[in-house]
């Protein structure tokens, strides 16, 4: 039996535009008919005069800080010796991939990581611009220089000392040492603080001491670490450090693992996780260790070493505070997580956007001419949400980039610096993961059952990107961590508020929380829209307007968890842990109004620091993006808005017609849009976005065009059905008058 996959499922009904929002159309993209009052493409473009985009203008800006080490990657992810095979078994996929592996360690890709003493610019920005470029070429290959580099290598780097990097670093960049990051473990995957492998000092073993490192029972092994099911020779194992019977909580030792040959080295073992849902060029597995001993030294000892004689000493005092320290030097992986979720949802918005504007499907708007499904309203709403909230992904990851850049050169290295920046990381990185799922999934269904043939990358992206979601930290955990950031900055606030300062406080959150049981601000906000559509939404596209909501929204559900927890501080542990577990949602609700909010200010960022030619017409269109990221926002928690009085009711059913007008608005611009997003065909790699599906369209028009000129063609029966309906009322008709 067969099945037949269906070519789309967008509505075959296109609603109607209204006459300013309709897009033109030239009789060079309609060689078969005059233009008509509703065009359908293929590809519409600006009316004469309109704002244009220009997209080499709006891609610079994409490009951020670290532009030339982008486009250097970018050149290199097109590649074809580096994409994604479709057909290769996981043994296969893995030998190419660390054969990959071995060509970006001879290109030195990651050489701009390196601190100056041993030879690098420290250059850690354009370290993960280009890595982040690599998701485009294949998942696995960036994955895989993820743990070799990212984790494995920049572990020594961050948080050993010079003597160890010069050590070990030059064989883990080379690849001649490929390592592990050994830091989960089967029974705690993101409670790293309760991990249970040891690493017992022994002062008499070795020259100067020795550790033994140990898995006491099978929830402590090591599990999910790339390069340990085969490629690894050494691993940055995290283990609860203890001497002299005091147990000082997590690091990380360096341990071999294998020889040269590839054999387990003694005491060490490991398995294989097999084949997973997708990341299948990456040998994950697991390791377990049986009284392992390693030199005193191999503690990378950056923020806690033991002398010879067992004597622990730190710089950091509080054993929370230095876990916590330690643990933010691994902030990388959030970071460089977000940006490639974010050019994985470029890619997959690339493909379904140039799809759509070539496809044709069902001929409702003209008689010899199917519509583009990019002309439909429904596809609009499913794609192009998704694109506004890529753009605002984008410009956020440019400010997160830049700061992970200023506290790992050292400029902005102060605890608040990498503290905000752990919490800007830990916002951004479920915002866009989720995102990214979200948007290829879509995309996916957007191009019927071409979207689920393989060649057309879709279905694999959305299976290697599946774990980004759990990976470098679970989303919902980051989120908690988001949330508690809020609350603390919040608490912090209320104590640092003096005595003279204090009504002031309580009359400016008086007056937020007030909107939430009075009908004032929805009274005023009615007042001001007097009833008018066109009035209400422009006040709702103002700039002023969006912020002051999203704003109050995070500010609001901070305020509402921490006066839900205000008793927690009298509690006990476990009562106040319970207490904190009855408003879990709420945190990760707020955590998330937060991120909306981060996201839209640094859209709006982005958009005013255009410059240049080009910049005013830039932002005209750039402006509509923004306005729909934030009223798709707003939308999405409209019944917050309206219970909390934020927005009136008459704005409140204004929201949906805005934004449909805005979708209309956009139609024109969509692929000058992805076009900045700089995507080129060795990424795109799928042919109904390369000419495939243009071609079919073509072919089919000019095989229509030739029958209709054709004295043989046949005659529809519809047609000849209709034919005779007419004369017959014409008959009927001429019969009455008599």
């Amino acid at each position: 039996m067969t099945t037949d996959l269906p070519t789309t499922t967008t509505a075959a009904t296109p609603t109607a535009l209204p006459d300013s929002a309709k897009p033109s159309v030239t009789a060079a993209t309609a060689p078969d008919r005059a233009a008509s009052p509703t065009p359908t493409g293929p590809i519409p473009v600006p009316a004469d005069g309109s704002p244009r985009l220009d997209v080499g203008l709006v891609s610079e800006a994409l490009l951020g800080n670290w532009a030339d080490a982008r486009r250097a990657a970018r050149e290199r992810a097109a590649r074809p010796e580096l994409h994604r095979p479709l057909d290769a078994s996981v043994a296969e996929h893995r030998e190419r991939v660390y054969s990959q592996l071995q060509d970006l360690a001879e290109e030195q890709v990651s050489w701009p990581m390196l601190p100056e003493h041993l030879g690098g610019p420290n250059d850690n920005g354009a370290n993960v611009a280009s890595f982040e470029e690599l998701v485009v070429a294949d998942p696995s290959l960036q994955i895989k220089a993820g743990v070799q580099w990212g984790l494995f290598t920049s572990a020594i780097v961050q948080l050993g000392d010079e003597e160890q990097q010069e050590a070990w670093v030059p064989g883990a960049m080379s690849l001649e040492t490929p390592g592990a990051f050994a830091m989960t473990e089967i029974g705690h995957g993101s409670d790293v603080q309760s991990l249970a492998t040891t690493a017992t000092f022994d002062p008499d073993g070795g020259e100067d001491g020795e550790w033994v490192i140990h898995t006491p029972f099978r929830a402590a092994w090591k599990d999910f670490l790339g390069n340990a099911a085969i490629h690894a020779r050494a691993a940055t194992v995290f283990a609860r450090l203890i001497t002299g019977g005091v147990d000082h909580g997590v690091h990380c030792f360096y341990v071999p693992v294998r020889d040269a040959e590839g054999n387990l080295l003694p005491g060490v073992k490991s398995e294989d996780d097999g084949e997973k849902g997708g990341l299948n060029g990456i040998d994950n597995g697991r390791l377990a260790f049986d009284h392992v001993r390693v030199p005193r030294r191999n503690l990378l000892n950056r923020y806690g070493d033991v002398a010879a004689d067992g004597t622990y000493t730190s710089p950091i005092d509080s054993p929370g505070r230095r876990f916590f320290t330690m643990i933010g030097t691994l902030v990388q992986g959030r970071v460089s997580l977000d940006g490639s979720a974010i050019r994985a949802s470029q890619l997959a918005l690339h493909i379904a956007i140039t799809y759509a504007t070539q496809r044709r499907q069902f001929t409702a708007a003209d008689p010899t001419r199917e519509t583009v499904l990019m002309d439909y309203q429904a596809h609009l709403h499913r794609l192009l949400p998704k694109l506004a909230a890529t753009y605002a992904g984008a410009f956020a990851h440019e400010q997160l980039l830049q700061a992970f850049d200023d506290v790992f050169s050292g400029r902005g290295d102060t605890p608040e610096g990498r503290e905000d920046l752990e919490t800007l990381a830990a916002t951004l990185k479920p915002t866009s993961t989720r995102l990214a799922l979200d948007t290829i999934q879509e995309c996916r269904e957007a191009c019927g059952g071409s979207g689920f043939m393989a060649e057309n990358q879709l279905v694999g992206l959305h299976q290697d990107l599946d774990v980004y979601a759990t990976f470098e930290g679970d989303n919902t955990i980051l989120l908690q961590l988001v949330a508690k950031r809020l609350l603390s900055d919040y608490t912090s606030e209320l104590k640092n508020v003096d005595r003279a300062g204090i009504g002031r406080f309580i009359a400016q959150r008086a007056e937020v929380l007030a909107k939430r049981h009075t009908p004032w601000a929805r009274l005023g906000q009615s007042v001001s829209d007097r009833g008018n559509a066109r009035r209400a939404f422009d006040s709702m596209r103002s700039a002023e307007f969006q912020e002051e909501m999203l704003a109050d929204r995070a500010r609001v559900k901070v305020e509402e968890v921490a006066l839900a927890l205000r008793g927690t501080a009298r509690m006990n542990p476990a009562d106040a842990a319970a207490e904190v577990n009855k408003h879990q949602v709420e945190m990760l609700d707020a955590a998330r109004a937060h991120a909306d909010l981060v996201r839209w200010r640094a859209f709006t960022a982005g958009i005013e620091a255009l410059d240049g030619p080009g910049a005013e017409s830039s932002r005209a269109v750039l402006t509509d993006v923004r306005d729909l990221f934030g009223l798709t926002a707003i939308n999405d928690d409209l019944a917050w808005f309206l219970l909390s009085g934020m927005i009136s009711t008459q704005r409140g059913r204004q929201i949906e017609g805005d934004l449909r007008r805005l979708l209309w608005r956009l139609r024109p611009h969509v692929l000058d849009l992805v076009a900045a997003f700089d995507i080129r065909p060795g990424h795109v790699r799928a042919p109904i976005a390369l000419g495939g599906e243009q071609e079919r369209q073509d072919e089919a028009a000019a095989y229509f065009r030739a029958q209709r000129a054709s004295k043989d063609a046949p005659v529809s029966e519809k047609v000849l059905r209709d034919a005779e309906k007419r004369a017959r009322r014409a008959q009927e008709k001429k019969a009455s008058s008599r």
